[in-house]
């Protein structure tokens, strides 16, 4: 029986449960994070435990547990659920609502299941997107955060594969290039690598984060800016990353065909590079 790991020990997962007052379940006050593990091996996990402690701060989610707390916890998960490539999350949210704020203790709730990669032919032949219908409001307070308040997410995302699209690519109010909505985006312009800033505002992805490392450590030009439109529509490449794809390179966005419309030769080598440090380490020994 699969388990999971929920508010301090790990439970048969039919036998889970939470309170119906649960602020998370009742008002999406929570934040999450999305793993992914490699021969047992949890990768970038102190990133995405800096992510949970920093928004949990940032939003006042009470998050009284120690990242060794959380490390074990995870650990012991996959250990239990005999998982060695797995997809795992973690949502923390601020527990139930009857509870006065002196009272009130989190809700923590892990969860490990066999990873299933995104299929093999959208890093081949490329993925098409679209442009999200919707916009970020620069002053919406949860914006730059994994929360758990992601409905706008999935409906977006839910319009997307109704148009039979991979993703759908999220700008702001004053039209500036943002996300998409499980993804951060990269362009390529004459070989340089070009990103949103994180204050535009956007969700400082692990995986964003690990290529931009990888652009700094091998030469790769990168540059931070405002983008808009005519960027996108005018790159030689564009790709997407999370921990889960990795890196998924774009071909057409809606009608329009990015670049000469196959895989370009920055997104391949990213990738390569991407793979190498991944496997790398998650070769390391907890």
């Amino acid at each position: 029986m699969e388990k999971v790991f929920l508010n301090d020990k790990l439970i048969e997962i039919d036998k889970a449960c939470i309170p119906v007052t649960d602020s998370g379940f009742l008002y999406g006050a929570g934040l999450f994070e999305t793993m992914r593990s490699l021969n047992s091996v949890v990768f970038a996990l102190t990133d995405h435990l800096d992510r949970l402690s920093f928004s949990a701060r940032a939003l006042s989610i009470n998050n009284p547990y120690t990242k060794q707390y959380i490390t074990d916890a995870i650990y012991k998960l996959l250990q239990a659920n005999k998982l060695t490539d797995a997809r795992l999350r973690l949502t923390l949210t601020n527990g139930p609502m009857s509870q006065s704020n002196e009272q009130q203790k989190p809700t923590l709730l892990i969860t490990a299941t066999k990873l299933q990669p995104y299929p093999s032919e959208y890093y081949m032949n490329g993925v098409t997107v679209v442009l999200c219908p919707f916009r970020q409001n620069l002053g919406e307070p949860i914006y730059g955060h994994k929360t758990t308040s992601y409905f706008s997410r999935i409906i977006a995302l839910s319009l997307a594969h109704q148009k039979r699209a991979a993703e759908a690519l999220w700008f702001t109010v004053d039209n500036r290039l943002a996300e998409g909505c499980i993804s951060n985006v990269f362009l390529v312009k004459d070989s340089v690598l070009y990103t949103p800033l994180i204050g535009t505002p956007i969700l400082a992805g692990v995986a964003r984060k690990t290529v931009c490392q990888i652009a700094l450590k091998n030469s790769i030009k990168l540059v931070e800016k405002d983008l808009y439109i005519n960027d996108l529509l005018s790159a030689d490449e564009v790709f997407l990353t999370n921990v889960i794809m990795q890196i998924l390179p774009i071909t057409k966005i809606e009608k329009h065909t990015v670049g000469g419309g196959e895989v370009g030769p920055m997104a391949k080598k990213l990738q390569n590079y991407f793979t190498a440090g991944f496997e790398e380490q998650c070769r390391k020994v907890k």
